[in-house]
């Protein structure tokens, strides 16, 4: 026999509370029961990225939805630790009030602004106090490692600009964008494997500062560029097809000429 729960027209966040806690108990889901950190660590990078996608989809029934999925492993996450006796739901949202609080003193204190630009200056440096950060090289250890690499070398570079620890305008960051593209080159030219893999990551380390001094994300960037491949491959494919053409049967040169023709496209 089922787990009798009332049904409502609407439920709030202390149903979802309930539900999870039926779900991990042993009248509860066998897979919920067994679920830990680790094995949910993708779930909740997964439904992270799927609320970005109903951002960008600019869908408003679906980011409701993919909002809820996100809620869920946080409930999901936080009951596991109630159980361990080390915390629960409410103390991870007496946590991010506190840290809302202490975080915008010029709203809950009586500290003086005149710009975002002032917000996000005071933001960075409580920040770094509350956090114990005595270094600036504490302040880049901490950019996660778990960041998608084009996200956190743009975020360490930023923060290491902030210590003045930069390049003085965008050209001389082109500039080192095109000597580490000559470094690469020798590396591929002696042959050396382990050389080409440490070039290449300066190559992308220094187009994200170019990135970053044309004010441009450069993972957006790249997920940009990688829609547009999308996009072109299929129009090489069409054209193809309306030609009576294999891809897989052509030359790279003639496979070229098609690829141009979608380009004009």
């Amino acid at each position: 026999m089922g787990v009798s729960y009332e049904r409502k027209d609407k439920y709030d966040i202390n149903d979802l509370l309930q539900i999870m806690e039926i779900l991990r108990s042993e009248q509860g889901c066998p897979w919920d029961r067994e679920q830990t950190h680790a094995s949910m660590r993708k779930d909740m990078i997964e439904e992270a990225y799927e609320v970005c996608e109903a951002i960008d989809l600019d869908d408003r029934d679906l980011l409701k939805e993919e909002l809820g999925d996100v809620l869920l492993q946080v409930v999901h996450h936080a009951r596991i630790e109630e159980e361990q006796g080390t915390f629960n739901f409410q103390d991870v949202c007496d946590g991010i009030c506190k840290k809302l609080i202490l975080r915008h003193p010029h709203v809950f204190a009586d500290t003086q602004v005149s710009s975002t630009g002032e917000v996000l200056q005071n933001w960075e440096q409580i920040k770094e106090e509350s956090k114990g950060q005595t270094t600036k090289t504490e302040t880049l250890v901490s950019v996660p490692k778990t960041f998608p690499a084009l996200m956190r070398a743009q975020k360490v570079q930023k923060r290491a600009a902030k210590t003045g620890f930069d390049y003085p305008d965008l050209y001389w960051a082109m500039g080192d964008l095109e000597s580490e593209l000559d470094e690469l080159q020798c590396a591929i030219e002696d042959e050396n494997p382990q050389q080409c893999f440490e070039e290449l990551g300066d190559v992308l380390f220094s187009a994200v500062n170019v990135a970053r001094f044309l004010k441009v994300d450069s993972e957006e960037s790249l997920n940009a560029s990688t829609e547009k491949f999308i996009d072109r491959f299929r129009k090489v494919e069409e054209l193809a097809k309306e030609q009576g053409i294999e891809l897989s049967e052509i030359s790279i040169q003639d496979m070229d000429k098609l690829w141009k023709q979608a380009k004009k496209k």
